[in-house]
Parts: structure tokens; sequence; C-alpha cells
């Protein structure tokens, strides 16, 4: 475990550990640099901290996209990536300066359960 819950991200994935037991992985990451502030993983293939670091160019690239389409006024909640049997979620905080990362087993946890935990969670990292 890669966390303290002394700090409000280490309490947003211990959080979400409490919420969604059977979670795949979870992390914490600070949207500009992708650096994960806070990580948990179940499964010995999934490196959230990695992750976080390649997530955080998809991020990147959704925005630059947006401001490319001009499209004023709007802000990224979550981006969903569907895999074969894992659901890879990334929940951006409302000011973008951080994004919670959870991979779930897709046929374990219901994806609308799983938004609205990160929904519930990311009011930590205001």
């Amino acid at each position: 475990m890669a966390y303290s819950t002394s700090t409000p991200a280490g309490q947003c994935v211990q959080n979400i550990i409490n919420s969604l037991p059977s979670l795949v992985a979870v992390a914490v990451v600070d949207a500009t640099s992708g650096m994960a502030l806070a990580s948990h993983t179940n499964s010995p293939n999934v490196n959230p901290e990695t992750a976080a670091a390649y997530n955080t160019e998809v991020v990147k690239q959704k925005q630059k996209a947006m401001s490319a389409l001009k499209l004023q006024g709007e802000k990224i909640d979550d981006i969903l990536i569907t895999l074969s049997n894992q659901l890879h979620l990334i929940n951006l905080s409302d000011d973008g300066k951080k994004f919670i990362y959870l991979v779930v087993n897709s046929r374990e946890t219901n994806l609308a359960i799983a938004r609205d935990v990160c929904r519930q969670e990311k009011e930590l990292l205001k």
C-alpha cells in the first residue's frame, strides 16, 4: 500500500477500498505531473503508479481536443475505458488538478456504483 490516511488523497483511497472491496486498483493522481499521490492495488499485474502517468496523458489529450473543438464552459467529469474484463475510470476533481484512477472487474462491479463512489470521494480532493 502506497498511501497514508492522514492525507486527503490517502483518505480518499481508503474510502474507495472500503466502498469497493473487490476493486483491482486505485490511485489519486496529480493531473499536472502524473504522480500518484496515493495508490493501492489488489493485483500484482496492475501498477497504479505507472497507469497514473499514462492516464495523465489521456486527460491532457482530451483537454486539448476540447480546446480545439472550442467547447467552452465544459469540463471533464470522467473518462471511461472499457476492456474485455475491466473498467478503467478516470474521475477528475472539480478544479481539474487531480483525478481518481479506478480499475474494477467489469463482472464484479457495477459501473454506476463505481462512478458514484468516485464522485463522492473526489470531494476530499478540493
